[in-house]
């Protein structure tokens, strides 16, 4: 009886299977990277700028220059001055309380005046203040100005 023999050896067998295995792993990492990529996502936000200025009608304000670096968007929803909310009562321009912050936006932000707090609502000559913008995921961005 002579049978022949039909199939495929078990080397080839084997260089198969590692090679489909091969390929289920590289498929399997693309798409964990891709989890990863939308799961660590952040928002950063930077005051690259800020100094005092006077205002158009006399007096005092603090500019910001805010730029989001970050991976997300973000949404300024306060400003605070030396710990002390401004929560609408610091003539801020734009006078929207929420400001948008798109990935890679950069905006301008002007405190017309400290919380009534705060040295009665007044900025003063020759003071350092520390001025924060508060997101509405909670995280803090301060910098300080000194008011020549």
């Amino acid at each position: 009886m002579s049978r022949s023999r039909s199939g495929i050896s078990p080397v080839v067998a084997t260089v198969i299977l590692v090679a489909i295995a091969i390929v289920i792993a590289i498929a399997v990492a693309f798409w964990a990277t891709g989890l990863v990529g939308i799961f660590t996502r952040f928002e950063k936000l930077e005051i690259t700028s800020i100094y005092a200025q006077a205002a158009d009608g006399g007096g005092t304000q603090v500019v910001l220059i805010v730029r989001n670096t970050g991976s997300a968007d973000a949404t300024i929803d306060d400003i605070y001055v030396n710990g002390i909310p401004c929560a609408g009562q610091c003539n801020i321009n734009p006078p929207n309380q929420f400001i948008r912050m798109p990935v890679g936006h950069q905006q301008q932000i002007i405190v017309g005046s400290p919380p009534p707090q705060v040295t009665n609502g007044q900025w003063r000559s020759g003071i350092s203040y520390e001025v924060a913008v508060h997101t509405a995921s909670g995280k803090m961005y301060p910098a300080a100005v000194l008011i020549p």
